[in-house]
């Protein structure tokens, strides 16, 4: 299952989630703190305390362009209704 870790509010975020909601993808959204020393759970998982975050699998992208890209490149054929 694919993981995003967001934070409410965050205009990056919201890119990433307007793609997988677009491609029809279930995934887990966690919440993470809006203090950037708290994210210890983004950092074990990315390396550094910025988000967005998405892991699938063993791919861990920590850019929103990186992130889109990669589910156009990998899940659009998947698309609902096509």
């Amino acid at each position: 299952m694919l993981k995003l870790y967001s934070l409410e509010f965050c205009p990056y975020c919201e890119v990433v989630i307007k793609k997988l909601n677009e491609l029809g993808l279930a995934y887990e959204k966690i919440e993470v703190p809006a203090a950037r020393p708290q994210r210890k759970e983004v950092f074990q998982v990315s390396g550094q305390n910025t988000v967005p975050v998405l892991q699938d699998g063993d791919v861990v992208l920590s850019d929103e362009e990186e992130i889109v890209g990669y589910l156009d490149r990998t899940y659009n054929s998947l698309k609902k209704g096509d």
